[in-house]
């Protein structure tokens, strides 16, 4: 690990001010000044060589300020630094949205989601092998225009949707496919104090010719919370996982499924997130189209997922994943329709 100078900061202003001089703050990977929160992932990626930050600002001290969760009945809402654990044990988490509870509880391990946050863990990069090792100079990702080993390479893991000639990794986290099936939004503070709030679909950019602009953050913004809309379809919600170990392993295939159903089984409303298999986390808006006012039935939800798997674009070893990807869509969905829903 290269040396770097290490900052902490006492709020939010302050953690703001530190970034304002660098105008790169965080936004790539090579940026020369990153803020490290739980550290789950910063600190893995520094050791390894593919993240070497002049300056690192520790944002712990901000708990107090974006720590809270708040369950309200018009919306969920989920500080950035509140951890993964804690918002898996919240009672109306996990009885209102249950979707969100599941994909934390799935992701790492116990002693991980200790320690990592929402807001970082929404920001995770990558699992690619060729970003992950800085011997291989093709990655676009790390090093732009340098190409993409992994087209023809090791590629098993890696995404079918959202896909460019410049970069086929995938997204590996989970909550986020939650917080995007949800229609979830995202609020930032930039260096200046000006605050938005963006769709949580919009945060992830897809790699296009630029793989390394991998969010739509300015320099130095910071992630303040997640606010998750309260709605008929929370409830009855599911995420389904797939991998090739049951214990801390990322996603090869998974769904995040929130439906609405009429008194008569037919779908009025559905959101549906899917992870492991695309560059970004991916809402999927045809699937959601192909199966609102149908009743839910294996042939119903498979033609739903063939809606959305049909731009699908596999290369070499993960020529199995487009499969994989509608078997889970369909399992997700028909779970999420046989669940008991109580109104209290």
């Amino acid at each position: 690990m290269r040396a770097f100078v290490f900052e902490h900061a006492s709020d939010t202003a302050d953690a703001l001010a530190r970034s304002a001089a660098d105008p790169d703050a965080g936004t790539t990977v090579a940026a020369r000044t990153q803020y490290l929160a739980g550290g789950t992932n910063l600190v893995d990626l520094m050791k390894l060589g593919v993240m070497t930050p002049a300056y690192v600002i520790d944002i712990a001290a901000l708990y107090d300020e974006l720590g809270s969760i708040d369950a309200t009945p018009d919306h969920l809402y989920l500080g950035a630094m509140a951890t993964m654990a804690d918002t898996a044990r919240v009672a109306a988490v996990r009885r209102d949205y249950p979707v969100i509870a599941e994909s934390l509880l799935c992701a790492a391990s116990a002693q991980l989601r200790n320690m990592a946050t929402l807001g970082g863990n929404v920001l995770q990069r990558t699992r690619c092998g060729y970003f992950r090792n800085p011997g291989w100079r093709e990655c676009n990702k790390r090093v732009p225009g340098s190409g993409c080993a992994a087209r023809n390479g090791a590629n098993r893991r890696l995404a079918v949707l959202g896909t460019s000639d410049h970069c086929i990794a995938n997204y590996p986290g989970d909550f986020a496919i939650a917080l995007v099936a949800l229609g979830a939004q995202v609020e930032l503070v930039d260096v200046t104090g000006a605050t938005r709030r963006i769709a949580f679909e919009d945060l992830h950019r897809l790699p296009g010719d630029t793989p390394h602009l991998e969010t739509c953050l300015s320099a130095g913004e910071l992630l303040l919370g997640f606010r998750v809309p309260a709605g008929p379809w929370t409830r009855r919600s599911r995420y389904v996982k797939i991998r090739d170990r049951a214990s801390y392993d990322f996603a090869l295939a998974s769904a995040a499924v929130a439906l609405q159903l009429d008194a008569d089984g037919t779908v009025a409303a559905v959101r549906i997130g899917i992870g492991g298999l695309a560059a970004k986390p991916w809402r999927a808006h045809r699937a959601e189209a192909a199966l609102t006012g149908q009743r839910i039935d294996e042939a119903s939800a498979r033609a739903a997922a063939d809606s959305e798997f049909a731009s699908a674009t596999a290369v070499g070893e993960n020529a199995f994943k487009p499969e994989l990807g509608r078997r889970t869509l369909v399992r997700a969905l028909l779970e999420a329709a046989e669940l008991e829903v109580s109104d209290e």
